[in-house]
């Protein structure tokens, strides 16, 4: 029961919405199908390349290439699988999971998802263009800085914390 408590509240907020401003609850259930929809027709090949992953790269590959003793080799390849793809930054929650759960390290993972969420070349592209090509190297620059310092942190303070169970080998 204390699982679905989130969820509880979210749909008695859109109750309350509904009853007060209809108009609202109307554009918010819009907004949630059309997330769903695009959700639907992403997820399932998602989940499909998760399972060719797991046949295809033995788990003892995946440490070696991202596990916590990877060094710059495991950095430089998490960079370069979360700027190479398009889509929601959603889509590589699962395969973050999936990579953690093979041995992964979560340094490795936070570069990962950061350089997925902000990191992207097509987003690059397109800053380059709209803004310049200072603007983008600065910025591509600055945030890989502060995502390597991040990634680094958030592992320090977990392999602190025995009760989280990390895989940091």
């Amino acid at each position: 029961m204390k699982k679905y408590i989130p969820l509880i509240i979210v749909v008695a907020i859109f109750i309350i919405l509904a009853i007060w401003w209809p108009q609202q609850a109307r554009s918010s259930a819009e907004v949630t199908l059309d997330y769903f929809k695009e959700m639907i027709l992403i997820m399932p090949p998602v989940f499909i390349l998760m399972g060719l992953l797991e046949v295809w790269i033995p788990k003892e590959k995946i440490k070696t290439w991202l596990g916590g003793q990877s060094g710059i080799k495991g950095i430089l390849l998490s960079i370069l699988l979360g700027t190479l793809p398009t889509g929601p930054v959603y889509v590589a929650f699962p395969l973050a999971a999936y990579l953690l759960g093979q041995g992964a390290s979560v340094r490795n993972i936070i570069l990962f998802l950061g350089s997925w969420a902000a990191l992207k070349i097509p987003q690059m592209m397109l800053e380059i263009k709209f803004l310049g090509l200072q603007f983008a190297i600065v910025r591509f620059v600055l945030t890989l800085f502060f995502l390597l310092i991040i990634g680094q942190i958030i592992s320090m303070v977990l392999k602190k914390r025995p009760e989280v169970k990390w895989s940091e080998e």
